[in-house]
């Protein structure tokens, strides 16, 4: 099985090529969002830990997090292959990611880094914000996002690239045209 960590900062197109990627390859797509809430809404065990964390207003601790996503993943036993979305955020979370894997015989297969120019996140965040009705996609919070993003998140690129993981993928240009890119790293791992 193919483990895939989708990288890159807001709006550079992700959730796009997550839904190619899925389409294509059959692969199994864990959100940590997802995974947070339907654990929670079901209240089961790592749910009603999660929720404690939550109502005092406090972020999940990784460790929790973790569980919760190797619970998941080990509900596909079907699937060729896994994307993390929105999981690692931090250097502390691509390390447990790594971990828990290693304790299932298997790593990351390929981070790929969707890169585009703050320039270009911008002006599409902006759009986003007319077209979806999202109330994030100001430009002060954008900013906020990016600057987050660029500060705690990109130093995951490092590990990776340490790692002998990453690929660079240039996220601006057709949507197929980057799916394309994209389907090329793949089919080489």
């Amino acid at each position: 099985m193919k483990y895939l960590v989708l990288f890159g900062p807001p709006g550079s197109g992700k959730g796009t090529q997550s839904e190619n990627i899925i389409k294509k390859y059959g692969y199994a797509h864990i959100s940590t969002g997802d995974v947070l809430r339907a654990e929670t809404a079901n209240q089961t065990p790592l749910g009603v830990e999660a929720k404690k964390f939550m109502d005092a207003g406090q972020l999940v601790p990784d460790s929790l997090i973790i569980d919760m996503l190797a619970k998941t993943m080990d509900s596909y036993t079907d699937a060729k292959g896994i994307i993390f979305d929105g999981f690692p955020r931090t250097v502390a979370q691509a390390q447990a990611l790594k971990e828990m894997l290693g304790k299932r015989g298997a790593d990351v297969t390929v981070m790929i880094n969707l890169q585009v120019d703050n320039d270009e996140l911008i002006k599409r965040l902006l759009e986003r914000g007319k077209t979806s009705g999202r109330s994030d996609d100001n430009l002060e919070t954008i900013k906020k996002r990016l600057d987050t993003y660029n500060s705690q998140t990109a130093p995951v690129i490092d590990f990776y690239k340490e790692d002998g993981k990453l690929e660079n993928i240039k996220g601006v240009g057709s949507i197929d045209d980057i799916f394309n890119a994209i389907s090329k790293v793949i089919d080489a791992k």
